[in-house]
């Protein structure tokens, strides 16, 4: 910062500054009417009553706007106090305006700026110190240096202080910020996953729902039995669709109630999974090799919305007359997933997952896996992951 540039805009200082400012310009202007001030002569000459009203009336307009312009505020000062300690007899000094504004500079501007206000003032007073009015000129000059150094150490003071406050405050400032894009970033994170579960788990539902409700229709008439059991199906996967539903959505709320409590679907789960697309037309054979060991629940949910969605997928897809071939394969510190069908609904069809597809190649990634998909020879579609257990 420049030592005549401004360091304040006047129009946004608040009213108090202002009084307090034109409250020490007073307190000067009337020390310069004074009869004592610091290494003055013994007996001095006073000057006239019209030149201490004009140095009075300097002081009165100048000062207040030391922190707009502390620079020029103490060049006006000091070269007037350089005056006065000449003149009309070496000995008349009038330091306290002096030492307002070299405490202003002290405080505002940078730390050379204020080592070289110090020598400047310590200048125009030490010329008049011990003028006849001390035995000892080695004394006052002394006094001098005591002086000019005791305001120059508190405006440093004051200047280091402001400083550290300031770096508190942008420091909680950033950590705050911190805290709301961290906040940001989490909420994002879990909307993400909540998505992905709705979609994994209720389209799955929904998937078998359809199914037995065509499955019901076609044979309402030549099957009421048939019918009537495909309806308690849809029935039952309605309920449970619902019940998911409610615990995904209860993430979303505040009070922790008992959905945020019921354990996730995993590795366990896949029997109930096989029944539902079992009874909703989709012969499904399962085949499994090895124990799930210390496989986390992480992977297990993982496993789990991969088959779900791979099966889902080949009941929208596979077309009539389709099976399904799970195998999972575990072993310490791996877990590989396939899911392969028969179908002929999707023969030639390229490689380009939808949208569950893509959420369940996030979720093997997080975990460092890989997913795979593509069309089986001469039909059929196949799915693979490999994730580290």
């Amino acid at each position: 910062m420049s030592f005549w540039t401004p360091v304040e805009n006047p129009g946004t200082r608040p009213p108090r500054s202002w009084v307090f400012d034109i409250g020490c310009a007073l307190l000067a202007a009337a020390a310069s009417l004074a009869t004592f001030s610091f290494g003055q002569a013994a007996h001095p000459a006073h000057p006239p009553l019209a030149v201490s009203l004009c140095v009075a009336l300097l002081t009165l307009l100048v000062l207040p706007l030391r922190r707009v312009w502390p620079g020029p505020v103490f060049g006006v000062m000091v070269v007037m106090a350089a005056v006065l300690a000449q003149w009309p007899v070496p000995g008349e000094l009038f330091p306290v305006a002096l030492a307002i504004a070299l405490y202003t500079v002290a405080a505002t501007l940078s730390r050379p700026a204020a080592l070289v206000a110090a020598a400047l003032a310590l200048a125009a007073e030490i010329s008049a110190a011990g003028q006849g009015g001390w035995s000892d000129s080695w004394l006052a000059l002394i006094f001098e240096v005591i002086a000019v150094a005791s305001v120059l150490i508190a405006g440093l003071y004051a200047s280091t202080r402001r400083a550290y406050l300031a770096e508190l405050r942008d420091r909680a400032q950033r950590l705050e910020r911190e805290h709301d894009q961290t906040t940001a970033l989490a909420t994002a994170v879990e909307r993400a996953r909540i998505a992905r579960e709705m979609h994994d788990s209720v389209a799955h539902h929904l998937t078998v729902i359809v199914a037995l409700s065509d499955g019901a229709l076609s044979a309402v008439n030549r099957a009421p039995a048939q019918a009537t059991e495909a309806i308690r199906g849809v029935s039952s996967t309605a309920r449970e669709a619902l019940a998911e539903t409610r615990r995904l959505l209860g993430v979303l709320r505040a009070d922790g109630g008992l959905e945020l409590r019921q354990p996730l679907p995993g590795l366990s789960d896949l029997d109930g999974l096989f029944t539902r697309v079992r009874a909703a037309g989709l012969p499904v054979r399962y085949e499994r090799s090895g124990p799930a060991g210390d496989t986390s629940p992480g992977v297990q949910l993982v496993v789990f919305r991969l088959v779900q969605e791979a099966l889902t997928n080949t009941m929208k897809h596979a077309g009539p007359g389709a099976s399904a071939d799970v195998r999972l394969r575990l072993a310490p510190g791996e877990v590989r997933v396939e899911v392969e069908d028969d179908g002929a609904g999707r023969v030639g069809a390229p490689c380009t997952p939808g949208g569950g597809m893509t959420g369940m190649a996030e979720r093997v990634s997080a975990y460092g896996g890989e997913l795979a998909c593509g069309p089986r020879q001469p039909s059929g579609w196949r799915v693979t992951a490999r994730l580290a257990a």
